[in-house]
């Protein structure tokens, strides 16, 4: 008899309530964006290549462009997660043969959804 009993109770319809891992992925597929500029020697190294392929890698939405000054400026937009890899890489990594000074970012600002569908090269 309290086979059946349980046997009811595992096939009867739960209350949907979140659990905390679905609250979390909520939390994860929020966007955020942020500017940045990048200083040093960037320019001639294919820096905006491999931003590029690396925003691509990470899933990260946005722009990037050489400027007057130098540097490399740009957009990214993703999730939290996204944007902590793709900041690290950028004031760390960048392409084999740059040499980064610096790396200034914009406070992480949230968005109700992408302005971007791709990582693009600005010219």
């Amino acid at each position: 008899m309290s086979s059946q009993i349980n046997k009811s109770i595992s096939t009867s319809p739960k209350l949907a309530k979140p659990s905390p891992k679905a609250v979390q992925k909520n939390d994860v597929r929020q966007v955020f964006c942020c500017q940045f500029e990048v200083f040093g020697h960037v320019q001639g190294v294919f820096f905006r290549k491999h931003t590029q392929k690396k925003a691509k890698e990470l899933g990260i939405t946005g722009w990037c462009m050489n400027t007057a000054r130098g540097t490399v400026q740009g957009m990214l937009e993703g999730s939290l997660d996204q944007m902590t890899d793709m900041k690290y890489w950028l004031q760390h990594k960048g392409s084999p043969r740059s040499v980064i000074e610096k790396a200034v970012f914009s406070e992480n600002e949230p968005l109700p959804i992408n302005n971007f569908k791709m990582f693009s090269i600005r010219r």
